[in-house]
């Protein structure tokens, strides 16, 4: 068994992160409130599959199946998110394009790095494998991290001031995300 704090600090940051992040569907605009909760409540929904993961590799101790176990739910809750984020639309805002275009870009990445990370444990055949998979997840863990504190940030500017922002600023979905860090 290995030890692994770095890869429970790389989740950790994660998680502080995605609590600046709020999910409706529809192919339509949509108005700037039920979007700002729509992403919102996605990015709960993934960072509360990634604290389950997180939760089970407590107490450092790894083994194959634990860090496989662990990589298969962040690839199927980025999945989740995925899917999510893409089915919001855009907002009904002047740069509503931009904001959809932002989180489909966001997506995509989280996509890949998740990929990254099944394609690193799947790799794993035996215990001697196990730290190389584990730097691998907590280096993409914090691309992640920067990836969506990047694409948060930048939706809530994206027309300041303006409705996008004060969707954001008043989302009940958004506010609960930010009070959970």
């Amino acid at each position: 068994m290995w030890r692994l704090p770095s890869f429970a600090l790389a989740l950790v940051l994660v998680l502080a992160v995605l609590a600046a992040g709020c999910g409706s569907k529809s192919s339509e605009p949509t108005s700037p409130a039920d979007w700002a909760d729509g992403v919102c409540s996605a990015i709960t929904t993934w960072k509360s599959s990634i604290t389950s993961s997180a939760d089970s590799l407590k107490g450092g101790n790894l083994t194959q199946d634990s860090l496989k176990s662990a990589g298969d739910d962040v690839k199927s809750a980025t999945d989740t998110l995925e899917s999510d984020l893409k089915d919001l639309g855009k907002p009904d805002t002047q740069s509503g394009q931009q904001a959809k275009d932002s989180l489909d870009q966001l997506s995509s990445d989280l996509n890949t790095d998740s990929d990254a990370i099944k394609t690193a444990v799947d790799g794993v055949t035996d215990l001697s494998g196990v730290p190389a998979a584990a730097t691998t997840i907590g280096t993409t863990l914090q691309t992640m991290q920067s990836q969506v504190t990047s694409t948060v940030n930048s939706l809530k500017q994206l027309d300041a001031p303006g409705e996008l922002q004060t969707a954001f600023q008043q989302s009940s979905a958004c506010q609960q995300l930010s009070s959970s860090s």
